[in-house]
């Protein structure tokens, strides 16, 4: 009976410390994202545009938003995100979407040139700690043809005492709920890399460390 006791102290000891004062929440913005961006569309040639609405706890949604081109004479673009490159030049292209209670939108700017050049497909962020233990390092997220590799500098430190530690991708800082299971972590300090399928460079915002026994958040970064 005693070894439990002092098993369950143990435990409430690292759960305790894996915890900050303030008590994340799952809401976050709603947000739209296009996904997938060119710098460049050839001249008369056409380019499918696609895009994520997320919801409050950051869960994707299938929604009706509205495409618009700022300038139709150089990109037209049909409700379906068909664009037409049709003039030399460049264009904002906006996704929007509303539902009486939420608007969101986001805008890039594409030129139309002499070939489709795909935008720069590296992210790059910061680790910082959410608890009391060290949890710290750069990271760079690169596409490599059907995966992502996401890597981590010199930098990189995490304690080797945190209880089931593993990485996320997530739409939602605080919420490992719909997010994406990448790894436990078994490297503690230095450069490593990380090889991902299935999934864009544009399809998540957060990388978060988790306590996975506890469910508890101990680390995040955002993708930018």
């Amino acid at each position: 009976m005693k070894n439990y006791i002092i098993l369950f102290l143990s435990i409430s000891v690292i759960l305790s410390s894996c915890i900050k004062d303030d008590i994340a929440q799952d809401f976050v913005e709603p947000t739209i994202r296009i996904i997938t961006i060119p710098d460049t569309i050839q001249f008369n040639t056409s380019y499918q545009f696609e895009y994520m609405y997320l919801n409050n706890i950051g869960l994707e949604e299938d929604v009706e938003a509205t495409w618009s081109s700022s300038n139709s004479d150089i990109i037209a673009i049909d409700n379906n995100g068909l664009a037409s490159a049709i003039a030399s030049g460049k264009s904002d292209i906006t996704i929007q979407y509303s539902n009486g209670e939420t608007q969101v939108e986001e805008t890039i700017i594409v030129n139309v040139g002499m070939s489709t050049v795909e935008a720069i497909t590296d992210k790059s962020g910061t680790i910082n700690t959410t608890s009391s233990y060290a949890l710290e390092g750069s990271f760079t997220l690169i596409e490599d043809g059907d995966k992502l590799l996401l890597e981590f500098a010199d930098d990189y430190k995490a304690s080797a005492a945190l209880p089931g530690l593993f990485l996320y991708l997530s739409n939602n800082r605080n919420s490992t709920a719909n997010a994406l299971e990448i790894s436990a972590v078994e490297t503690f300090s230095g450069a490593h890399t990380y090889s991902i399928e299935g999934v864009g460079i544009n399809d998540f915002e957060f990388l978060l460390y988790f306590c996975k026994p506890f469910n508890v958040k101990v680390g995040d970064g955002e993708i930018e």
